[in-house]
Formats: structure tokens, sequence, C-alpha cells
């Protein structure tokens, strides 16, 4: 008999179990309805990623960009940018699926300077979908983050390469080697100089803390290129130290 009791509390459990699940599902679904989510940029309903087909559209594509440094190009016949053409970076490729333009520079300055998280994920997910539709991940190892200096961390409490880098690495299973490279110094914020002291600005500042299971190929994440001048010394720092393959993965490319 208590074998017997026990058998019909588990399938009662069970019953229930599946009834409130039900529940819970219908709920959810008449929520989503009544209340769909609102697009982070305008408030009309949105789809998955938050954003309403409007808005998403209206995000400038980098459709023709140099393999190397991902600059807009002209061209599509063109492969590479004329500078790169004179001087190859330390990076090998770089991948920016968007412009720097209205509105996804809205969205990068409310995640980097307002610590909206939600703007976050967004970015982290379209960035995702089209490292998966162009398979750009195929032979990249892991991923590391384009640190902060300590102090400017403290003050913004986050990097947010390093929360793109996390999300990138769950959607990829690739794993993310954050405090493998670090800055070292202070620098000036490089949106506050001009072309030709950017370089200057960021020269030495990184340096690697590990060195071991350090891959041979490895991808740098970060938000946005201007003049490439600080990926590619983080590039410099980690060709250094041997590894064979640096890629620059990036939500955009300033043009």
């Amino acid at each position: 008999m208590e074998r017997g009791g026990d058998a019909v509390n588990q399938k009662t459990h069970l019953v229930v179990d599946n009834g409130s699940t039900r529940a819970h599902c219908a709920l959810g679904w008449i929520r989503r309805t009544l209340y769909p989510p609102a697009c982070v940029l305008c408030n009309l309903p949105a789809g998955s990623d938050d954003l309403c087909a409007a808005c998403a559209g209206d995000l400038a594509k980098n459709s023709h960009a140099c393999a190397c440094c991902a600059l807009p190009l002209q061209s599509p016949l063109d492969a590479t940018c004329g500078q790169c053409l004179k001087r190859h970076p330390f990076f090998d490729l770089s991948h920016a699926p968007y412009i720097y333009d209205y509105p996804l520079d809205r969205l990068i300055q409310r995640f980097k300077f307002q610590g909206d998280l939600r703007c976050g994920r967004i970015l982290a997910a379209i960035l995702l979908r089209s490292l998966q539709q162009n398979r750009v991940a195929a032979r990249i190892q892991a991923l590391i983050p384009v640190p902060l200096f300590r102090k400017r961390l403290v003050e913004r409490g986050f990097n947010q390469s390093l929360e793109l880098a996390r999300d990138l690495g769950k959607g990829l299973g690739l794993p993310v080697l954050n405090n493998y490279l670090s800055r070292t110094r202070d620098t000036h914020a490089q949106s506050e100089l001009g072309a030709d002291l950017r370089q200057a600005n960021v020269r030495g500042a990184f340096d690697l803390q590990k060195v071991e299971n350090l891959p041979p190929r490895v991808a740098l994440v970060d938000d946005v290129m201007t003049t490439g001048s600080t990926v590619n010394e983080c590039a410099k720092t980690l060709k250094k130290a041997g590894v064979e393959q640096v890629d620059v993965w990036l939500l955009a490319r300033a043009p």
C-alpha cells in the first residue's frame, strides 16, 4: 500500500506541475500579447532583440569594408583600404557589421556611459548573429576583451568590452580570457584626441598578465573602432607573446 500511495502521489504531483507549467506559459503569452516588449529606442512594439523593425532597419550596415580594419569602402571591388595596403596593422582581420552612426551610436552610448545593460544585451545579440551568419568564428579559440584602466573601470563600474565578450562566448562556445591583457596606464580618452595623437596615446599602454593557456588564435572584442590604434596596440602585445592570429570583433566602425 505504501508503494502504491507513493506512485499515486508522484503521478498527482506531475499532473499539478504540468498544469502549473501550462498556466505559466499561458499567462506569459497573454502578457506578451497585451503588453509586447517596447523598442528601446522609440518605445513601439519590439521584436526579439528589443528593437522594432523600423529601428533595426535604420542600423547602418557596413556592407563594403576593408577586410583588415573594417573601414567602409566606396567600391565593393576593393578588399583592402589604402592605409592597410601601405602598412598592415598587427591584427589580421576585423569584423564590424555596422557603421558608427545613428541609431547604433545611441545604443552604444547608453550601454557604455549610462550602464544600460538592456542596450548591452541588444548589442551583443546583433553582433553574435552577424558573427554566426558570416561564420567568422570558425578558427578562433578564445576571446579577449579590450581592457580598461583600473581607475576608469571603478568609475564606470563595468567594462563594456568584457560584457560583450561574455555574451559572445556563451553564444559561440568560446572561453573568455579576462585579466590576461591589462592596461598599464591611464591614457586619455581616444575620442578626445585627433587621429595623429591616438597612436602615441596608447603606445606601450598594454601588457600581458598571463601567458599560460594562451591559444594561438584569438579575437579581441571591443565596441567601436575609430582609427584602430587601441586594438592595434593590443594585437601588438599579443603577437609579441607568440599569438599567431589576432582578429578584432566590433559592433561598429567609424567612417
